[in-house]
């Protein structure tokens, strides 16, 4: 789960609203730039944090706070495999793109354990199989998995509020097509990506949060318990396009500071 500290408390956020928030973000790109196959790319997009349990299992740190997921143990090469197996339940190209995502995660195992080496093996040849089978090209499976990272990313800066103050830009990634870009808040609130990829001139996305006002929690019973019963805000995020000429002067302002 993601956990912010705020003033009152924490707010929590499941992985899995995480995903759909990823998934919200990807439905809005320009079409005629889309990834092969956009709507199963967004099937494992919104399904790609499946294995997250919050119900389940230790939820505390050690000093008895809301544990985020930054700060919890990787999941094990079973737990990703059954990830992997899961997804086949939705298809090959499901499945493609989540195998990509699991290697990504556990690329700093290689050489850690025989078991490690022969899961992302197996990985591997997983993902060449499907693309042969799919007729996908190895550049435009890799496109599609950008593309995935690139929303996957974005979600979470949106949900840990990474969002700078000020208009100050932060990166989003660079991958898709070796083209940076970013995200700033405008003067009313709303948000812009610099370039703009997205199909519309405007459009909203939203997650829902759960809002817990005690610090600290004697169990992960205790925690599990109060987040069941926490109030649900639902957390919106408005983006709006800028006109090129708009961009033109930030750039022009931002370069004066230099």
């Amino acid at each position: 789960m993601i956990v912010n500290l705020i003033e009152n408390g924490w707010e929590v956020i499941y992985h899995r609203a995480h995903a759909l928030l990823a998934a919200q973000l990807g439905g809005h790109w320009r079409k005629k730039d889309s990834p092969e196959r956009l709507y199963e790319t967004l099937a494992a997009i919104s399904h790609h944090d499946d294995l997250a349990q919050e119900w389940q299992g230790n939820q505390l740190t050690p000093t008895g706070a809301p544990l985020d997921f930054r700060l919890s143990s990787s999941d094990s090469f079973d737990a990703l495999e059954e990830l992997v197996e899961n997804a086949h339940y939705r298809g090959r190209w499901v499945t493609l793109l989540t195998s990509k995502h699991v290697c990504f995660l556990t690329q700093d195992k290689q050489g850690q354990s025989p078991e490690w080496d022969q899961f992302l093996k197996r990985q591997m040849e997983l993902q060449q199989d499907y693309r042969q089978q799919l007729g996908i090209s190895e550049e435009d499976a890799e496109r599609a998995y950008q593309f995935m990272q690139w929303c996957d990313r974005f979600s979470l800066i949106l949900a840990q509020r990474e969002i700078p103050e000020d208009g100050r830009s932060l990166e989003i990634t660079s991958g898709i097509d070796g083209q940076r870009y970013d995200v700033r808040e405008l003067e009313d609130g709303h948000l812009t990506v610099e370039p703009w990829p997205f199909e519309d001139e405007k459009f909203t996305v939203n997650i829902e949060a759960c809002y817990l006002s005690e610090l600290k929690y004697e169990s992960s019973e205790a925690l599990i318990a109060a987040m069941q019963q926490a109030p649900i805000q639902v957390l919106e995020w408005t983006f709006t396009q800028v006109p090129s000429q708009e961009v033109t002067e930030k750039e022009s302002v931002m370069a004066g500071r230099v």
